[in-house]
């Protein structure tokens, strides 16, 4: 035989091979009694132990008990769209059925057993999980997966077959339809979320037809690799805090179960920078609680049963420390009660075998990739300490605003350079706006709080951020007594000034500084310096700005080559579409950048109790360190 025929021969007898041995492996599944998803046959037990070691799980199991109870008198689910979409009924119908199934498990109180079969049989018994939007579907199939695997043995031969029938014909097999199935190239969130839903409808209903749930769960290792490579290099969520929340947990959900079921994930938890994205999520959150919510974020935090699964795979129990702390406290219950995927955290949460779990030791981290970021803080104890959240990227990431070079900072427990978040999609939609379509001109950029116009950033001559423009992080340091970063933000400002570099810091745990150093080209610039902020603000001089808030009081000093007017812009809505804010306000200050020069901006944030200590020599950036 020639030598490329036989290395053609070789290469189809190793494909082959490697065929065999992958529907082997899926295979397995057939041999899994139910349940056999996420908490199998008799580690109920376990999970009892950890909450007698961690009190804050007891809390959560005693409060999904309680929703459990308030699900069972609910009225039923009903098909109906907001807009163009079933995602709030397909997200119920998972709160529901998980949170019932849970309680049947941990109880044996028939009750949840039987509200939560005739939960499974609503849904099932919907005309279709609205495949246009085909997030609604994978939710769906979600639910129905978890309930079908978990009450598998109490339920009724009829009921089995009306829910497993569902799983494959509006869940399963109109995943193959290419009218609906976009999301399988795609390297966002709606990959992780339509690959695990599908998946565990395939896991749960793998008997009924091997051929075609085997090609789901293929098919999904495979494609759920795009989205996971934005992980690198250091576990940086290109799409923010909320979708990390989205995105993250639906992966996670499906590498615990593919492991679970086969003894293997593939390998995909060792793709670059996916492991390292539980730091990412817990430096998110600050010391008042509140996430770093830049992008299309939520304002608030929340618990996320992903980190305990994180912890454990880590071996490192202080990844579910902010967890914890959100458990803690009575004040979180009705964020708890809303989410659909606290069983979870009681799930993995059992593994977690430390009585005492410490506080993370670093108060520093830094992310590269699509959507660069920093965080710093002076403690993770003191709910006084500084926090510093520091953006780069680019509009053009998904999700993402014009917000390249804002941040957010708190002390003394108050958040006082803010971030909006984002806005429902629905209020604009309904309006008729495109807000997914990323060009420089495209309707998205019509709406004020995706623009750099309601950020703490920098803009010129009342010109929106360039929507190509990719930013870096381009240097930084996190010694204790001086820990900085900095961001070259000239590509996001091309053709308004020839460079614009911004340095931010925490000075020792006494304040904050951010430092502009900004160079013109031919034509002279009007530039703002805007920070966000929810405090009461009075303007006391030329150079400083008091804000007081919750009964804490910050000054805002100001330093520059050049004068410069102190004031505030407005942030009540420009648009019908626009959402109110208010109780928020714009202030910083305007200055004209002559033709040709280069100046440098310095505002130094500081509690009352440290202004004092105050230093105010001035540093270039380039010897920043």
């Amino acid at each position: 035989m020639k030598p490329i025929a036989h290395m053609i021969c070789w290469l189809l007898l190793l494909l082959g091979t490697n065929a065999f041995s992958q529907q082997n492996t899926m295979d397995r599944v057939l041999g899994k009694a139910h349940p056999r998803l996420l908490l199998t046959k008799d580690e109920e037990a376990q999970v009892k132990q950890a909450m007698d070691q961690h009190p804050d799980l007891k809390r959560a199991h005693h409060l999904l008990l309680e929703a459990s109870d308030r699900i069972c008198t609910a009225p039923p689910l009903e098909h109906k769209k907001i807009g163009k979409r079933l995602l709030s009924v397909s997200r119920e119908a998972i709160r529901r059925i998980f949170f019932l199934s849970y309680a049947w498990r941990m109880t044996g109180n028939k009750k949840y057993r039987d509200v939560a079969e005739q939960q499974l049989l609503t849904i099932s018994s919907f005309a279709d999980w609205n495949p246009t939007h085909y997030l609604d579907v994978a939710e769906m199939t979600m639910a129905a997966a978890i309930g079908y695997d978990w009450l598998y043995n109490e339920l009724s031969e009829n009921s089995r077959k009306e829910i497993k029938d569902a799983i494959l014909e509006k869940g399963i097999r109109t995943s193959f339809d290419s009218r609906y199935n976009s999301w399988l190239k795609v390297e966002n969130n709606w990959n992780q979320v339509c690959n695990a839903g599908l998946a565990y409808g395939a896991w749960a209903i793998y008997e009924s037809d091997p051929e075609q749930c085997s090609q789901v769960i293929r098919r999904a290792i495979e494609s759920i690799k795009i989205p996971m490579k934005q992980y690198a290099p250091d576990g940086a969520y290109p799409e923010g805090y909320g979708y990390w929340s989205y995105g993250t947990t639906y992966n996670v959900f499906f590498l615990d179960a593919l492991e679970q079921l086969t003894g293997s994930d593939e390998g995909l938890s060792a793709l670059p920078g996916f492991l390292k994205t539980a730091d990412y999520f817990q430096h998110m959150i600050a010391p008042s609680g509140l996430p770093f919510n830049y992008a299309d974020s939520g304002p608030g935090a929340e618990s996320n049963g992903a980190m305990f699964w994180f912890a454990k795979k880590l071996n490192r129990p202080s990844l579910a420390w902010n967890e914890l702390q959100f458990l803690h406290t009575d004040k979180n219950k009705r964020a708890l009660e809303g989410d659909r995927f606290l069983p979870a955290l009681l799930v993995w949460g059992k593994q977690l075998t430390d009585a005492n779990i410490a506080p993370p030791e670093k108060t520093f981290w830094e992310g590269a990739g699509a959507s660069p970021v920093v965080m710093m803080r002076t403690s993770w104890t003191n709910p006084d300490a500084l926090f510093l959240g520091f953006k780069a990227g680019s509009p053009y990431v998904n999700h993402a605003h014009m917000d390249e070079g804002a941040f957010v900072f708190e002390a003394e427990g108050v958040r006082w350079a803010m971030d909006f978040g984002m806005q429902n999609y629905e209020s604009l939609e309904s309006k008729g706006l495109n807000i997914w379509q990323r060009t420089q001109h495209s309707q998205r950029w019509t709406v004020f709080r995706y623009t750099n116009y309601a950020h703490s950033t920098l803009t010129f001559d009342d010109s929106l951020q360039r929507m190509e423009g990719v930013t870096a992080i381009t240097r930084y340091g996190d010694r204790p007594e001086f820990r900085f970063a900095q961001s070259d933000l000239s590509p996001v400002y091309k053709g308004q000034v020839k460079r614009a570099v911004r340095g931010v810091a925490l000075k020792g745990s006494a304040y904050g500084l951010i430092q502009d150093e900004i160079e013109t080209g031919d034509e002279a610039v009007n530039m703002q310096w805007r920070m966000l902020t929810s405090a009461n603000v009075e303007i006391k001089s030329s150079n400083e700005v008091i804000l007081k808030k919750n009964g804490k009081t910050l000054r805002m000093q100001i330093l520059a080559d050049q004068p410069v007017t102190v004031k505030t812009w407005s942030t009540a809505p420009a648009n019908d579409y626009d959402a109110p804010n208010p109780g928020t306000v714009l202030i910083g200050f305007e200055t004209r950048l002559p033709v040709k020069s280069s100046k440098r901006f310095v505002v130094w944030l500081v509690p009352e109790n440290h202004a004092s200590k105050v230093d105010a020599k001035i540093v270039p950036l380039s010897d920043w360190k």
